[in-house]
């Protein structure tokens, strides 16, 4: 019976009391509107909100976005925990990938030491490490604006972090590292998102909760690499490296065939155990 419930709170969808798109300061006039970056808001009801708001950033290489998926679906599952969900469409890489590139060495967990200052980017260019910038900019823009409208959306400005997934997580961390006093996030997760460039640990660095599988290449030793970073500079940080199952890319349904199913109420716990969430 207790898995039957489980099942429903993650995958039948609940009523939404908004969902609005606001575009951020931080895209180009001339852009498409189809990529100009904005917020989608996603709320639960104002009498189960209880303040914590996670900014979503969908996984997708970087070049395009898994919504349904990272946003979509994840809106419900944190709405259904009184959690105000923010989706991030932020700038992507359009450009072609560059002549004679490889995909990279696979380095399994037991070598976080080959990404020094955690940076799992495979491949650094210019023009792709100027649209990691740019998509941290949109990320930190997201921030501010959550704060400026956190009474209107039932917000506690003290309680605004991200999710990261995949990609996204990479951009996520760069905006935690490059973020202001406005738009520094309370707290950072990111599941399946290593970082994409070197990681310098800010003063005020936020707790971390890294989630992961620990055969994925490459993705498990960055995020170990990660953790260590975070630690060496006394910040707070916690690590879920899972042994077996898919993902976790997405949700998944409580059948006990893995632990990796368990990594979306594990993040609850940890959101609720650091006093973001009740």
């Amino acid at each position: 019976m207790k898995q039957f419930v489980l099942f429903c709170l993650l995958f039948v969808p609940v009523s939404l009391s908004a969902q609005k798109q606001y575009y951020l300061p931080t895209g180009n006039p001339s852009m498409d509107d189809r990529e100009k970056p904005l917020i989608e808001v996603y709320l639960p009801k104002p009498e189960q909100a209880n303040g914590c708001a996670v900014v979503l950033c969908p996984g997708g290489a970087m070049r395009w976005l898994s919504w349904e998926s990272d946003v979509v679906k994840m809106a419900s599952f944190l709405n259904a925990h009184g959690i105000a969900a923010i989706g991030l469409r932020y700038h992507l890489n359009k450009g072609q990938m560059p002549r004679g590139a490889q995909m990279p060495p696979m380095v399994d967990v037991t070598h976080p030491d080959h990404f020094p200052q955690a940076d799992a980017n495979p491949m650094h260019n210019a023009p792709g490490d100027s649209i990691i910038c740019l998509a941290a900019l949109d990320a930190n823009a997201a921030i501010r604006m959550v704060r400026e409208h956190a009474n209107e959306w039932h917000i506690d400005k003290n309680k605004i972090g991200y999710l990261g997934f995949s990609a996204g997580g990479g951009v996520a961390i760069a905006a935690t590292m490059s973020a202001g006093p406005t738009e520094r996030p309370d707290f950072l997760c990111t599941c399946f998102g290593p970082s994409l460039m070197p990681v310098t640990v800010p003063a005020d660095a936020p707790p971390l909760l890294i989630m992961s599988r620990v055969d994925h290449p490459n993705v498990a030793a960055g995020l170990v690499a990660l953790f260590m970073e975070w630690k060496k500079a006394g910040a707070n940080a916690e690590l879920h490296m899972y042994g077996d199952g898919k993902g976790p890319y997405e949700l998944m349904p409580a059948t006990g065939a893995t632990t990796t199913e368990l990594w979306s109420s594990q993040l609850i716990q940890w959101l609720k155990a650091k006093g973001f969430s009740k």
